[in-house]
């Protein structure tokens, strides 16, 4: 395929005039079968570079991703563009999980979402060398390399999809990797030969800044006032978003939050009232931010900062993305690195802890030894914690490990939505008739709303039904129960409890086999990975953007300019000195000064040097200081 068939797809589907820079070499890559490695910043169109070829090329193209939500995130877009896309979840029963495969060998779909530990089915494998696969794209490769910051085991089972495909060209896409991860990944997804396009992960227009700060409640609301647009800030616990939030809007800052606590339509309220720029400010967990397409936030704090460079990295790059002006912005206090550093060392699980908390898992959920291979149950994880006085940070890096181990699939998003799929042919859709007015009402409602409803399961709102038909939810509910025993359609219940698969037969917790890696290697490597971001935030000699991109392998040969350290330099010069002591000096002339109020208009970074060419001019006996005040000597 030539570039006019990809610059008429691009402007076609997506409205663009031309690629994002390396998009297209990444595009043409592909398209002549070479394996790739994509290295792209957060916000960089990671996507399109698969996208496109799946659309350009016969066949379908297989994304593997981690992520559940971006999956869905990424198909509905797809839908709304009119381009056949299906997400495979753990949501899925059987009957349904067999229709989704049959439709991308026979459907015409074009895109497959699907997670690494779905590639272990042997259904899906085998489904899998059925199809004319053109792609298969690898979404977060970092996700592959035990030396990526997270790790997960079900990624190298990817490379034995090739087996089944081994004409297909895989694109490994991340946004973050340093060297030895680069290398990993293309040997884990065996390249047939070597191939990175990395686009520089500098961003001239973001200002790093790393400010110690004691109230970091007032200073946020002062860097609110001072920057404006859309923001976002960071927060380590689900309690510390709605509180923090709440306090914002108390001072007249439009503000709403996200955690992965909330339900489902709680989640969407607040992202698009952010989004559609109804509140200003969204405080959330880490949780928030993957797949979010808002080009003008013009602000990242980070009131507790994360645990590694690679996620603040990430985090932070949600600023700026237009390439206007922006500001990632870590508050901390000395005492958080300690804090930081004891928490890691308390909650990072013995491999007896774990052997624990799996065999109370089991407990817990009643299953024997032996039982629960590919099964799903719903897990109460507050109450679990609270019955077996687990340390709740403890507990989900110990499920984090069993995950990790391919011993378990933890999904802690608590809402699962209602979803209906047509499981009858066309025919017998049309025939069916009852005597239940409202019922064939209802069908065709459906057929209308959702065009889909024949290739895949489609989320539905029980709510929203009901209001179109003028009935209750209830009602609603009762009839879609009654067409699922009908064998009409096939009918998920909404289920808002986290859920727990067991990826093998349960075993004797004694005889779990759980890897020495993540107790020796791995804990050793995470340890080192948040001592480097905690000395990120204490330096005071290098431009910061040098150190991120250092950090990741990329060297920057001139200092950024607007970072506090690069700004904290030109504050430190003679010019800047000599300037601050001229305005000093004229201020006091006609009145005395509110020292407070003269240091406020400039930033935090530049406020010791100010504090010193006050003491200077005191010193000099040029200014006296009265309580908080300054006058001019007279006298002198």
């Amino acid at each position: 395929m030539n570039n006019i068939n990809i610059h008429n797809v691009l402007k076609k589907y997506w409205g663009f005039e031309s690629f994002r820079t390396k998009q297209e070499e990444i595009i043409n890559d592909i398209l002549v079968q070479k394996d790739t490695l994509a290295l792209l910043p957060t916000g960089g169109g990671k996507s399109i570079c698969y996208q496109i070829p799946a659309l350009v090329k016969e066949g379908i193209c297989i994304v593997i991703s981690p992520l559940v939500a971006l999956m869905k995130d990424q198909t509905s877009k797809l839908q709304k563009h009119n381009i056949k896309a299906i997400a495979i979840t753990g949501g899925l029963n059987q009957h349904e999980l067999d229709i989704a495969l049959d439709n991308c060998i026979y459907g015409n779909i074009k895109l497959l979402y699907v997670s690494p530990e779905r590639l272990e089915s042997d259904l899906v494998r085998e489904r899998i060398k059925k199809m004319n696969v053109n792609l298969i794209a690898v979404d977060e490769a970092h996700c592959i390399s035990q030396w990526g910051y997270d790790f997960r085991p079900s990624y190298l089972k990817i490379a034995e999809i090739r087996a089944l495909k081994p004409e297909s060209p895989i694109l490994a896409l991340t946004a973050t990797a340093t060297k030895n991860v680069i290398k990993d990944i293309q040997d884990k997804l065996l390249f047939k030969q070597q191939n990175v396009i990395q686009n520089s992960f500098r961003r001239p227009n973001l200002a790093y800044m790393a400010l110690e700060e004691s109230h970091k409640s007032t200073r946020v609301h002062k860097i609110l006032q001072k920057i404006k647009g859309p923001a976002i800030i960071y927060v380590r616990n689900r309690k510390k978003t709605y509180e923090f939030s709440s306090e914002l809007n108390k001072l007249g800052i439009s503000s709403t939050y996200y955690h992965a606590g909330l339900s489902e339509d709680e989640r969407t309220a607040n992202q698009t009232k952010w989004m559609n720029d109804t509140t200003r400010v969204m405080v959330a967990t880490n949780a928030f931010g993957m797949g979010i397409d808002k080009p003008d936030v013009r602000l990242v704090i980070h009131l507790q900062n994360p645990d590694t460079t690679e996620a603040y990295f990430q985090e932070a790059g949600r600023a700026g993305r237009d390439g206007k002006k922006a500001f990632a912005i870590s508050l901390f206090q000395k005492s958080d690195f300690k804090d930081s550093m004891n928490q890691f060392t308390e909650t990072y699980p013995s491999s007896s802890d774990v052997r624990n908390i799996y065999q109370n898992m089991a407990n817990f959920l009643q299953i024997a030894i032996g039982d629960g291979y590919e099964q799903t149950y719903d897990f109460e994880f507050e109450k679990f914690c609270s019955k077996y006085q687990l340390n709740k940070y403890k507990c989900l890096k110990a499920l984090n490990i069993l995950e990790k181990d391919n011993l378990i699939n933890y999904n802690s998003y608590n809402n699962s939505p209602s979803s209906v799929l047509i499981i009858c042919n066309s025919k017998s859709l049309i025939k069916y008739k009852s005597p239940n007015a409202k019922k064939n009402e209802l069908i065709q409602l459906i057929l209308r709303l959702y065009p889909g409803v024949f290739d895949n399961p489609v989320d539905i709102k029980e709510r929203n039904l009901a209001i179109q038909l003028n009935l209750k939810s209830n009602q609603i509910n009762k009839i879609l129960k009654e067409l699922d025993q009908e064998k009409l359609i096939a009918y998920t219940q909404r289920n808002n409890n986290s859920k727990i698969t067991f990826c093998t037969a349960r075993y004797s917790s004694k005889f779990l086999p759980i890897s020495k890696f993540h107790f020796n290697d791995r804990k050793s490597l995470l340890k080192q990975k948040l001592k480097h971001i905690n000395d990120y935030l204490l330096n005071t000699s290098i431009c910061r953007s040098k150190v991120l991109l250092d950090y990741f392998g990329e060297k920057q040969s001139e200092d950024c300019n607007i970072c506090d350290i690069c700004i904290s330099k030109k504050a430190d010069s003679k010019s800047f000195r000599k300037d601050i002591r001229t305005k000093l000096l004229q201020s006091v002339q006609k009145n005395p000064i509110d020292i407070s109020t003269f240091i406020a208009r400039y930033s935090k970074i530049k406020e010791q040097v100010i504090l010193d060419e006050i003491n200077n001019l005191i010193s000099e006996e040029l200014l006296l200081k009265t309580g908080k005040t300054l006058k001019s000597n007279e006298e002198r």
